[in-house]
C-alpha cells in the first residue's frame, strides 16, 4: 500500500465516524486536559514566587525544575510503575494501568515545563504593572491578576506548549497505562501499536488529529497576539 492510499484510507477513518478512532481521541483529551488543568494554578503561583520572591534557595530551585524538563517521559513511567505496582509503595492505591495513573505521569512531565515558561514570562513582564496595582490599594490576589493579564499571551503560550507536549508523549503512557483498548490507549500509544502490526491508516488518521490540534492552537494563539497588538496602535 502507498502513501496516497494511506492517506485517503486515513481521512475515510477521520469523516466516517470510526467508534474505536474517536474513542482514542476521546481518551487522550480527557487524560491530557484534565492533567494540564490539576496544574495551571500551581505552576502560576510556583513561577510567580520563583520570579517575584526573594528566598533562600530560589536559584536552585530552579536549577531542579530546568533539569526535570530534560528527565525522559519513559524513566518517569517507570519509577511510576515501580511506585503503583503491587510490590511498590503505593500499591495499594490500585492505580496502574488506569487514567488515573496517566493523569500522575503527565502532571510530573507537564509542571517542570509549565513553571520553567511561566517563570520566564513573569521575569519578562513589566514589574510596574505588579508595583502600580499594590500601590492603588489592590489586593495581592488582584494584583497578581493584574500582572498575569499584563503577561497572557507568554503565559497561554505555556499552557499550549505543556499541553501538546503530554498530549504527544508516549513512554509514560505505555508504562503507567498499559495501551488498554477502550480504556488507556490513547493517541501516540495506538499510533506505535497500530504502526508496529504494518496498520498505518488508524496511525496516520490519529497522526493528523495531532496536527490539526496544532495548528488549530496555534491560530487561535497567534489571533489573539493580532488583535491585541492592534487595540495598541
Amino acid at each position: 500500500m502507498n502513501i496516497w492510499q494511506t492517506t485517503q484510507q486515513a481521512t475515510q477513518l477521520l469523516f466516517s465516524g470510526d467508534s474505536a478512532l474517536w474513542g482514542i481521541v476521546g481518551v487522550s483529551f480527557s487524560v491530557s486536559l484534565f492533567a494540564i488543568a490539576l496544574v495551571i494554578i500551581p505552576s502560576l503561583l510556583i513561577a510567580f514566587a520563583l520570579a517575584y520572591g526573594k528566598f533562600p534557595g530560589r536559584w536552585l530551585i530552579l536549577s531542579l525544575i530546568n533539569t526535570l524538563q530534560s528527565v525522559p517521559t519513559v524513566v518517569i513511567g517507570l519509577l511510576l510503575y515501580m511506585l503503583l505496582s503491587r510490590a511498590g509503595p503505593l500499591g495499594d492505591w490500585q492505580m496502574l494501568f488506569t487514567q488515573k495513573a496517566m493523569i500522575l505521569g503527565q502532571v510530573l512531565i507537564c509542571l517542570p515545563l509549565l513553571i520553567s515558561m511561566m517563570h520566564a514570562a513573569f521575569q519578562n513582564s513589566d514589574r510596574r504593572a505588579w508595583e502600580t496595582a499594590l500601590t492603588l490599594g489592590s489586593s495581592y490576589p488582584r494584583a497578581l491578576l493584574s500582572l498575569m493579564w499584563e503577561s497572557r499571551f507568554p503565559l497561554l503560550a505555556a499552557i499550549v506548549a505543556s499541553f501538546s507536549r503530554v498530549i504527544t508523549e508516549v513512554g509514560c503512557s505505555m508504562m503507567v497505562g498499559g495501551n488498554i483498548l477502550n480504556s488507556t490507549r490513547n493517541i501516540p500509544t495506538a499510533i506505535a501499536l497500530e504502526s508496529s502490526k504494518g496498520a498505518f491508516s488508524q496511525g496516520v488518521a490519529l497522526g493528523m488529529v495531532l496536527l490539526i490540534l496544532a495548528l488549530g492552537l496555534n491560530f487561535i494563539l497567534s489571533i489573539a497576539r493580532g488583535k491585541a497588538h492592534l487595540r495598541t496602535n
